[in-house]
């Protein structure tokens, strides 16, 4: 990541740790007030947001630093790592909320001043649409992944703002006591969902996944674009953090000299760098008619064979 990307995204964590520690305050006091479980669940939303946004800072500054001695493929995995100890503490709160919800179910729930509960959620709601504005900015210019994932979970705290309005309203003037302790369970299991779903792309991320097909697909028919290269198979892909890393077997003539083989590969790997910025690429050379021994259960076909003759 340039200097300029790596500030980009810098930037765009401290506006979402700011947001967050003004809502923590606002939602604290709110809480207070009316005694809901619906603005608690929000208020430990925003606190989780402000641990999150904290761990995204980090994971994006040590995501951004060179690789060295001890980290030759650089430092990716640090937002993954980053993710899963947000997961962990999502897990954890939405437990809590759920416990309060059930709680108050029980007791029959009741709330008091929804007023001010009701006029905390709408400036967070400004706060948030803001803040969302300027991370689609930011994911424009860096395609940061932490950032995206920071910029997901913002968008769900527009429901939550909304759900906490909703559930005052019903209580407070729709006469509907047992509203607000619903809306808690709703909004602990909408927390759960989003620490189950953050889980798997951080585990996939840790376990080095494949790139999703249609991305596979076009790196293959980019790589096609070049006559020089024959039988392109062994092909490996996988991301850490904001970098791709990418490897392939090709075929060329067994006559070729080295310094052609290089110019030829170097030709593939600016154009395919190019079309797919920060990515690591690494091209291994058989001569052609080789053949891969058969007991190798990553040797796959011809990846070349695999696209459609009329593209």
């Amino acid at each position: 990541m340039s200097d300029n990307r790596a500030r980009l995204a810098r930037s765009a964590a401290l506006a979402s740790i700011t947001v967050a520690v003004i809502l923590v305050a606002l939602k604290s006091w709110a809480s207070w007030r009316t005694g809901s479980t619906a603005m608690l669940g929000s208020l430990a939303d925003s606190a989780l947001d402000l641990v999150a946004s904290i761990a995204t800072l980090t994971g994006v500054w040590i995501a951004s630093m060179p690789a060295d001695e001890d980290h030759r493929f650089g430092h990716g995995k640090a937002e993954a790592l980053a993710a899963i100890f947000q997961v962990m503490l999502i897990t954890l709160s939405a437990f809590g909320i759920a416990a309060r919800a059930i709680s108050q179910l029980v007791d029959g729930g009741q709330t008091s001043a929804a007023g001010e509960g009701i006029a905390v959620s709408v400036v967070a709601i400004v706060l948030t649409f803001a803040l969302l504005g300027w991370q689609r900015h930011v994911m424009r210019r860096t395609r940061s992944l932490a950032i995206q994932t920071d910029h997901l979970h913002y968008k769900s705290d527009l429901l939550l703002n909304v759900a906490v309005i909703a559930a005052l309203m019903l209580d407070q003037y729709a006469g509907f006591g047992l509203a607000d302790p619903l809306f808690g369970l709703a909004i602990a299991a909408w927390l759960g969902w989003g620490a189950f779903h953050a889980a798997g792309e951080a585990v996939d991320d840790l376990m080095d996944r494949e790139w999703p097909e249609e991305k596979r697909l076009a790196f293959v028919e980019a790589a096609a674009e070049h006559p020089e290269l024959s039988n392109l198979h062994d092909l490996r892909t996988r991301t850490s953090g904001n970098r791709d890393f990418v490897q392939f077997h090709v075929d060329l003539p067994g006559n070729m000299t080295v310094e052609q083989a290089h110019d030829i590969i170097e030709r593939v790997e600016n154009d395919l760098c190019r079309r797919f910025p920060a990515m690591e690429l690494l091209i291994h050379i058989d001569p052609k008619g080789h053949v891969d021994e058969p007991d190798n259960p990553l040797v796959e076909e011809n990846e070349f064979a695999k696209l459609d003759p009329e593209k």
